[in-house]
């Protein structure tokens, strides 16, 4: 039987998106399939039936003012009713164990702070596994969380850090080194799914390249506003 604990433990999920009509339903249903408390879809001016297919598909929807994912999220999570935030991309699927774990994993570990899940990619080819042993080998070494790999955080812990850094890109990666100051990270046994189509599109070489190049760039402290010419919402 749930401990009162366990069972009052509400997760938010919150989605950024934009001009994501042929996969946020199934976004959608994935968190609800997880047992999601509360879904939300945040759309950042999208020019497609985005709007209308989140709805349909049951999350509550609103609209960010202009496209970015750090105001997205924080204007999602604003809007959250859960303990537990779960930030989710609209081209990633949770699996049907993923909420329960991640109560489960919170409530026995009350020093963790955030975490997030395994990576898997929707892509039979050898490269997309030595893509998840590298990003995987990122997480457990470094907690360097990337936002496709289901970023979740105590809300509490999300408030007293002020949120994603919206003069900041990329913004997962600023947030989860914040994170990591704060208490424990954990990587939870539950699988991601995460579409190939970028890798697809730029091939794997290329994409994880320009990854890397933005992450020393910031470090070195381009601007924000630079690097997003490097990396355009366009996945």
């Amino acid at each position: 039987m749930q401990s009162v604990e366990l069972r009052s433990m509400h997760v938010t999920v919150i989605i950024p998106a934009l001009n994501e009509e042929d996969q946020v339903s199934g976004t959608v249903l994935s968190a609800q399939q997880a047992g999601a408390d509360q879904i939300v879809v945040v759309d950042g001016g999208s020019h497609d039936d985005t709007v209308a297919v989140a709805q349909s598909a049951g999350a509550n929807v609103i609209r960010a003012t202009a496209p970015g994912r750090s105001l997205q999220q924080n204007l999602g999570a604003r809007e959250a009713v859960g303990d537990v935030l779960l930030f989710l991309h609209a081209d990633c699927l949770l699996q049907a164990d993923a909420v329960s774990m991640l109560r489960q994993h919170l409530t026995d570990h009350p020093a963790v702070v955030g975490g997030c899940f395994h990576q898997m990619i929707d892509d039979d080819a050898w490269k997309f596994r030595l893509l998840e042993f590298g990003n995987a080998c990122r997480v457990h070494l470094l907690k360097w969380i990337f936002g496709d790999q289901g970023l979740f955080v105590r809300r509490c812990v999300f408030e007293e850090l002020g949120g994603f850094p919206e003069d900041r890109f990329p913004e997962d990666l600023f947030f989860s080194k914040q994170l990591k100051q704060r208490g424990s990270v954990s990587v939870l046994g539950s699988r991601i799914t995460v579409s190939a189509r970028r890798w697809n599109r730029r091939g794997v070489l290329q994409q994880t390249l320009r990854n890397w190049s933005i992450i020393t760039a910031a470090h070195l402290g381009v601007s924000a506003g630079a690097l997003l010419r490097f990396y355009p919402n366009d996945r």
